[in-house]
Parts: structure tokens; sequence; C-alpha cells
């Protein structure tokens, strides 16, 4: 009931890198969809590596049937959208093996997916890979950050609720 009353702020919930490579801010990506924040906010990763981790506890909402996105609903009820590549439905899961199934309870660093980076390049696309929270009205605000990023062990989003 007075939580945040005498200037106690609350804590910045935490998501982890879901790949390794070097996280870019949204609005430094090709896509507009994604640069221009339509379905969410959130970051984008340059991947050095194929693999896709939960980056927090949860649960797997969807796997797209082209395999190219997965949902994932947060134990505090955040809603995220992992999109890996850009324009990448065209492949129509070729490329792709998810590693956990739909409705699957996931901890922070577990593998997700598998993806065949050279394969998406050969076809033409690129592999950054955005993650955004599409429920953006349930949080006061997100803060990305950019830099090189590890799964399970670097911050790349803030959120407060």
């Amino acid at each position: 009931m007075f939580k945040g009353l005498f200037g106690k702020k609350e804590k910045n919930n935490k998501l982890y890198a879901p790949l390794k490579g070097e996280a870019v801010l949204l609005e430094n990506i090709e896509d507009p969809m994604f640069a221009q924040k339509i379905l969410g906010d959130g970051i984008a990763i340059e991947p050095s590596e194929g693999k896709v981790y939960s980056p927090a506890d949860g649960t797997v909402s969807m796997i797209a049937d082209t395999k190219h996105a997965i949902g994932i609903n947060t134990q505090d009820g955040l809603e995220l959208l992992i999109h890996i590549g850009m324009d990448t439905v065209a492949l129509k899961g070729e490329g792709y093996t998810p590693k956990v199934e739909a409705g699957a309870s996931v901890k922070k660093g577990d593998l997700l997916m598998e993806f065949d980076m050279d394969f998406i390049k050969e076809k033409g696309y690129s592999c950054v890979t955005p993650m955004i929270v599409t429920n953006m009205d349930d949080i006061k605000g997100v803060t990305p950050h950019a830099g090189a990023a590890v799964p399970g062990e670097t911050v790349v989003v803030e959120y407060e609720k």
C-alpha cells in the first residue's frame, strides 16, 4: 500500500543477453518495425554464434511455425519476443532447431534454439536478433544496454514495473 511513498524506488528488473555477440540499440538496426519500436521496446543482438538462450526465468509462450521467433512470459509478467534474424520468416523454418517446446518452463540461460548463421546469411538475411517487451503498457519503462553480450551473464535490458 505504501510502496514508493518515502522515496523508495522499486528495484529495477533485469533481462540477460539471449545470444552471445554485440548488443545494439533498436533504433540502430535496419528493420523499421523494430527500429521504430512499433511492437515494443528492448534491444537487438548481432550474434557471434547461432544459439538463443532464455533471458529470464519464465515459460515459453510460443515458437513460431517458421521457428524464427520465440515468445517468453517471464515470472513477473513480462511478455518477450525474440525474433531471430531480419525477414527470416521467409526461410519457413529452414536453418532453425528448437530445443524447447511451447509451454516449457525455462530458467535464465537455458538453451532455447539453435540456428545456422551461415545458412541464413547465404540466403541473404541478417542474423540481427531483436528481443522486445511486447506488453509495454504493463511496465513503466525499459533501459537497454549496448555492448558485448554474454548469455546468462550480461544484463542487456533493465525495466521498471
